[in-house]
């Protein structure tokens, strides 16, 4: 026995007992049952922090104990290594991609295997080689055969420090969650996948109360928060005609602007429509209006998300341009709104303020028609001040001034 603990030592003998026997292999065993314990893959950023002990260390716990229970448990490592964070890095550090990559790679794997992490490291893999990446390309060009990836024009939202598109989640305060850029919006071509074509299939596995669904072992609140995440709407998609041309002499979206709604019952009160800053209608009045054009830029600016919308002072200014209203063939002013996405639907919404809280509020501020089209016996409507009850979908009310539509 030692007279002194040497704990280097003691490390240093069990891995390579360790090493020795190659006790973290992993190999097929029908016999068995099998377990996957993939954790997310770090980025080779060049060390390992607390954040990244904590999660390989719980990993690691949860196969040890499968393991001594009978199972046979694969627990992969891999390196997240590719795109612009690394590009970026050896730009600044004046060093190959390549290099600065591989070197962190190296380094941190080391910190892991001091860990003493059960990992099979005959299993590792990192995104940067042509040897693994290659099948995310073959992946995606069988997805975009089958049409569940495709390729479009939209507005996105643009870090100009890291050259990239960023999700809406990834806009913080309207700043890149990485450089803390101010992010533009830009219109530019890109791939997308097409997940709303499994909306269906997504809301029969998680919805609460639904005979079909499959997690019955989540929490209600998760559960739900799925289900308001894939935000299924039933309702009407249709158009405004106009005869708006463009600066080529064509007729802007065909003559059509496309908006969708829950509520076809209240198509009837339509007193205004709202465009996004981006939309082609928008883009096309302000190139004669410089007033206009800087309210778009200040849009811009806002919140990207459904969520910071919600929460920000609704503005918006009229256009100077008029759509048909599809039923009864009267003019409707069109509006710019900084409360409208682009990037949801059409980036068009129909305004009935006598029904819809937001356009309640848009239509008192701004001075727009509010026209009660939905109504009851005993309900009073009164346009100054906003009822729960003017947004009712579930009650006894009925059609009013709405022509033929009434009852």
């Amino acid at each position: 026995m030692q007279d002194k603990y040497t704990p280097q030592d003691v490390e240093r003998a069990a891995h390579a007992y360790w090493i020795a026997r190659d006790a973290y292999r992993v190999t097929e065993d029908a016999s068995k049952p099998k377990y996957y314990a993939c954790s997310m893959l770090p980025y080779p950023s060049g060390k390992l922090h607390m954040g990244h002990v904590r999660n390989y260390t719980i990993n690691d716990m949860l196969t040890r104990q499968l393991r001594m229970q009978g199972y046979n448990v694969l627990m992969p490592m891999g390196w997240d290594a590719f795109g612009l964070p690394a590009e970026n890095a050896a730009l600044k550090n004046k060093v190959p991609p390549a290099k600065w990559t591989y070197e962190n790679i190296a380094y941190m794997k080391k910190q892991m295997q001091a860990m003493g992490l059960a990992i099979d490291w005959s299993r590792e893999v990192a995104t940067c080689s042509p040897e693994y990446y290659k099948w995310n390309q073959w992946l995606f060009l069988k997805m975009l055969e089958k049409g569940i990836a495709y390729r479009k024009t939209q507005v996105v939202n643009w870090d100009p420090v890291d050259q990239t598109v960023l999700a809406n989640e990834q806009v913080i305060d309207g700043r890149g969650w990485r450089t803390g850029a101010l992010v533009e919006k830009r219109e530019i071509p890109g791939y997308y996948l097409n997940i709303t074509a499994y909306a269906d299939e997504l809301l029969q596995h998680v919805q609460l109360g639904n005979d079909q669904a499959t997690l019955d072992g989540w929490p209600d609140k998760v559960r739900l928060m799925q289900e308001n995440w894939i935000g299924k709407s039933e309702g009407v998609r249709f158009a405004f005609t106009h005869s708006i041309q463009g600066a080529d002499g064509a007729l802007i979206g065909d003559g059509r602007m496309y908006v969708f709604t829950t509520r076809a019952d209240t198509i009837m009160g339509v007193t205004f429509c709202a465009v996004a800053p981006e939309h082609p209608l928008a883009t096309h009045a302000a190139a004669s209006n410089p007033d206009l054009a800087a309210f778009i830029e200040e849009c811009k600016k806002g919140g990207t998300t459904e969520a910071e919308l919600a929460t920000q002072e609704k503005k918006g200014m009229p256009t100077g341009l008029t759509v048909v209203h599809p039923l009864t063939g009267a003019s409707v002013p069109v509006w710019v709104g900084n409360y409208v996405l682009m990037s949801y639907g059409d980036g068009a919404v129909m305004g009935v303020p006598a029904h819809d809280e937001r356009d309640f509020a848009f239509a008192l501020k701004y001075g727009i028609e509010i026209k009660q089209v939905v109504g009851g016996a005993d309900l009073a409507f009164d346009t100054t001040r906003w009822q729960d009850w003017y947004a009712d979908k579930t009650g006894e009310q009925v059609c009013v001034n709405s022509g033929v539509l009434d009852g």
